[in-house]
């Protein structure tokens, strides 16, 4: 398992998010990598966007964590995050950004 998604992006297969007291299992590409933005250090969870309500969930979030799998095995664990952002990107998936 990683310690910390760093700047090389880590793909899966599989991620459940718990936000505030909501649990979601999404499927699909997942990426998580951090990003340097005017000296702060984010990280950035990219989905799949197959459900408009697990959007709107993360949207409404004010904390989240979560778990990046590989083919049924663990590849990350984040810590506790704050939502600083959710965007969606040209090719339609969903990105949650965060930081500790």
């Amino acid at each position: 398992m990683i310690d910390f998604p760093g700047s090389r992006p880590m793909c899966g297969d599989t991620v459940k998010i718990i936000a505030d007291a909501l649990v979601m299992t999404i499927t699909g590409a997942v990426v998580s990598r951090g990003v340097l933005r005017e000296g702060y250090g984010f990280v950035e969870l990219v989905l799949p966007d197959g459900d408009p309500q697990q959007r709107r969930d993360l949207e409404r979030a004010a904390s989240y964590q979560y778990r990046v799998y590989v083919d049924g095995a663990l590849l990350y664990s984040s810590p506790p995050l704050r939502v600083h952002e959710t965007r969606r990107e040209s090719d339609g998936s969903l990105v949650v950004v965060g930081s500790p």
